[in-house]
């Protein structure tokens, strides 16, 4: 199973906190959030091939030419399943994280979902019944290994065909 994470500038490494104009970028193989995932992705042959990366900030300012070369690069890179964030309880990493779900799903690119705390209330109710949004606790909250493995569960039915309804029912908003 290949797996393409997208990611803010925070998770990436590639800028801290108030860096919310970080531009679009690639990084090949794991980093941040997805090094600790390895080990559970391991369990269903995954891999990690890239992790795509944008500021909020920079995403917001410009979301049609984000969303176009976001499907672009997934579309080069052909991964079986996308998976934005863990966004925690980064409002507009959380935002961007569910509507690039969308955009690659609607492409036809790849399955894609986005994962996120409850503190994205306005994103979840948004987004809840257009792309598979799977609950992570805020930012240093209690739950997160077992957040990740939720994660590469969903990844794993999606990539397989299987039917994601139970897997949404248990962890997903």
């Amino acid at each position: 199973m290949k797996i393409v994470m997208v990611f803010d500038q925070i998770q990436a490494g590639a800028g801290i906190k108030d860096d919310h104009m970080v531009s679009l970028g690639l990084m090949k193989g794991a980093v941040g959030p997805a090094i600790m995932m390895e080990p559970y992705l391991k369990t269903y042959n995954g891999q990690v091939l890239a992790c795509l990366y944008c500021g909020d900030g920079y995403y917001a300012e410009n979301k049609q030419e984000c969303l176009r070369k976001y499907c672009a690069m997934v579309e080069k890179i052909k991964p079986d399943v996308v998976m934005c964030g863990p966004a925690f309880d980064y409002l507009g990493f959380g935002r961007m994280a569910a509507e690039v779900a969308q955009a690659i799903q609607k492409a036809g690119v790849a399955q894609a979902f986005a994962a996120l705390s409850a503190e994205n209330e306005e994103t979840i109710a948004a987004f809840k019944d257009c792309v598979p949004l799977v609950k992570v606790p805020k930012k240093g909250g209690v739950g997160l290994d077992a957040s990740l493995r939720a994660m590469c569960e969903i990844a794993h039915a999606l990539y397989t065909g299987a039917d994601i309804q139970p897997f949404k029912q248990k962890y997903c908003f």
